[in-house]
């Protein structure tokens, strides 16, 4: 059993975006020499989310503006009395902050449309992911 860990870099550079992380997330993969296991993609941001979707430019738009309807900016939150960003804390526990994909031989295990996607909610900003891969 192999454990390799890396850290990947992703900047925003919109208050809010979908970002196409799964051509970095395999090239780490392929780093780990694993075979057959399981990838980790989690973000320690807490106004920021990892999600599995199709990446179609109508769609992303889709879901930014769902989460803005359903957690809107500026609505009255007590979290904005300290930074003004309580609905991107909000929308991103909604999302949440991993994926978990199965590896096999040395290929993300995505349906024909999915794609691993960072999601800003508070940019723009640089941000890191950890990318954790754990097998054989």
């Amino acid at each position: 059993m192999k454990v390799f860990v890396e850290e990947i870099g992703v900047r925003s550079e919109t208050p809010v975006d979908i970002l196409d992380v799964t051509e970095k997330i395999l090239s780490v993969v392929r780093r780990s020499g694993v075979r057959n296991g399981v990838v980790v993609v989690f973000t320690k941001h807490t106004t920021a989310a990892v999600a599995i979707n199709e990446n179609e430019r109508r769609l992303k738009q889709d879901v930014l503006s769902v989460l803005q309807k359903l957690v809107p900016k500026g609505a009255g939150y007590k979290h904005d009395e300290i930074d003004d960003n309580a609905h991107a804390h909000i929308q991103a526990m909604l999302l949440g902050v991993s994926e978990a994909i199965p590896i096999n031989d040395g290929e993300l295990q995505l349906g024909t449309w999915q794609r691993v996607f960072f999601v800003e909610l508070d940019g723009p900003r640089s941000r890191r992911l950890t990318i954790q891969i754990i097998g054989e």
